[in-house]
């Protein structure tokens, strides 16, 4: 199975949400999956972790998106915080949530091989 890499490139928690479903699907199916968070997407990922339409999701049985990144992550899904959206955000490093790794779109570039595929969120 072809390697999956999406970058989630605005700060809107439903293309996270579905980045998250899509890349932990990836994983379950045994296949490479990585979240890249560009610049302003990685204010997402300041606690308390939470969708502005968790409780809908809620009612209708469905995770919230701090559940969803725990799943990812527990599923084996890789997740980088871009560095410059870090400092955007105002978060170090000890901000991130455990699992959660800082890096950049050249270190992104070079770990993808020429079969992966790229989704852009």
């Amino acid at each position: 199975m072809r390697a999956l890499t999406i970058i989630v490139a605005t700060p809107d928690a439903e293309r996270l949400r579905g980045a998250l479903v899509v890349a932990a699907a990836q994983a379950a199916l045994g296949g490479a999956a990585t979240l890249f968070l560009q610049l302003d997407a990685v204010a997402l990922l300041r606690t308390p972790i939470a969708g502005p339409r968790d409780a809908a999701h809620a009612a209708a049985g469905l995770p919230g998106l701090a559940a969803l990144l725990t799943d990812a992550l527990s599923l084996g899904v890789r997740l980088i915080a871009c560095q410059s959206g870090m400092a955007l955000a105002g978060l170090t490093a000890a901000d991130l949530p455990q699992g959660v790794v800082a890096g950049g779109p050249v270190g992104l570039i070079q770990a993808m091989g020429d079969e992966d595929r790229l989704l852009f969120a």
